[in-house]
């Protein structure tokens, strides 16, 4: 499913069953601004974190964003890449 924004990609989750609590909602929200993230980009570090981390960790979420940011990642297949290549987490 495509999704065009943050707030789409939470409502898909929580479609799926992924609950996210407001404070994990708040951090997600807190990246995106602290990063000056793209939604994609804010998606993606959603995804992964919830696959790294099999629930929502919002100092890694955080974390993960900024490394993509500053690293200037910009699609998901680049994303994925990157974080093979760091061993943050296996997919």
């Amino acid at each position: 499913m495509f999704v065009n924004n943050v707030e789409e990609y939470i409502s898909f989750l929580q479609s799926k069953g992924f609950q996210l609590q407001e404070d994990a909602i708040g951090f997600i929200y807190f990246g995106k601004q602290y990063t000056n993230a793209s939604d994609e980009l804010t998606n993606i570090a959603i995804e992964l974190t919830l696959k790294a981390q099999k629930s929502f960790d919002g100092s890694f979420f955080v974390s993960l964003l900024e490394m993509l940011v500053a690293n200037k990642i910009q699609n998901r297949l680049e994303a994925i890449q990157f974080v093979k290549e760091k061993n943050l987490i296996s997919i």
